[in-house]
């Protein structure tokens, strides 16, 4: 945590905290059950999970953690990604604040035990892939930009020789599997919103990647998929 908080000024550092520690129990918070371990388990998992990967990321590549945090205000960024990057980023909280709600009100009947447990799974796999991708990628920024000052050229290895957007492709699937291990039928609907502006931004990422990025042409003819493999 020591290269983090050199690497990070300090509003950024507290903002992190503030995210990593509050997103993670709004459903706990919102649903007001302290008993629901469903909820538990996605609390405890993805704040583990953010900070063990970024500690490693930050390990194997100095100063992308600083790259991130202050992705609003990077120069270069693309017009569109100025709008769509929140989205994506801090949209995942209608998920949350649904999922709580729904569990609150008892909007929704609970999917059952084996249901929740899938949904657990597949959010670990999604996470761990989207982690692998930001600890493999040195250029894993939170905004679409051509970063030359950094020397940016195409990353293929790791999870980049399975599909083109690793990052993205994680991230949608934990989209859809929290709203079934929050038994919430409820979060369904802005997972899926928040899923289409993800595929938008993929697909204008990848059209950018190709015109402005060097070797990035040649890597598509390689890996032909820009999210799930044999799909799309």
């Amino acid at each position: 945590m020591s290269s983090l908080k050199k690497n990070l000024p300090l509003q950024n550092l507290v903002f992190m905290i503030f995210i990593v520690i509050l997103m993670p129990f709004i459903p706990l918070i919102l649903s007001g059950k302290s008993t629901w371990w469903q909820a538990w388990v996605y609390a405890v998992f993805q704040i583990l999970a953010f900070v063990v990967s970024r500690v490693l990321a930050e390990r194997k590549n100095p100063g992308i953690v600083k790259e991130r945090s202050n992705y609003l205000n990077q120069k270069g960024t693309k017009s569109w990604d100025k709008v769509l990057s929140p989205l994506t980023a801090f949209g995942f909280i209608l998920v949350a604040i649904t999922a709580g709600l729904d569990s609150r009100f008892h909007w929704s009947k609970a999917f059952g035990l084996s249901i929740n447990l899938i949904a657990l799974l597949l959010l670990i796999a999604s996470i761990v892939f989207s982690s692998w991708a930001l600890i493999v990628n040195s250029f894993f920024s939170g905004v679409v930009r051509i970063q030359k000052e950094r020397g940016h050229h195409v990353i293929s290895e790791g999870p980049y020789r399975i599909v083109r957007h690793p990052g993205y492709a994680g991230a949608g699937i934990s989209y859809f599997a929290t709203p079934f291990l929050l038994d919430s039928r409820w979060a369904i609907i802005p997972a899926v919103i928040i899923f289409a502006i993800l595929v938008i931004r993929t697909s204008l990422e990848d059209a950018t990647l190709q015109k402005e990025l060097k070797g990035y042409r040649e890597y598509t003819r390689k890996v032909r998929y820009r999210l799930f493999p044999g799909i799309w």
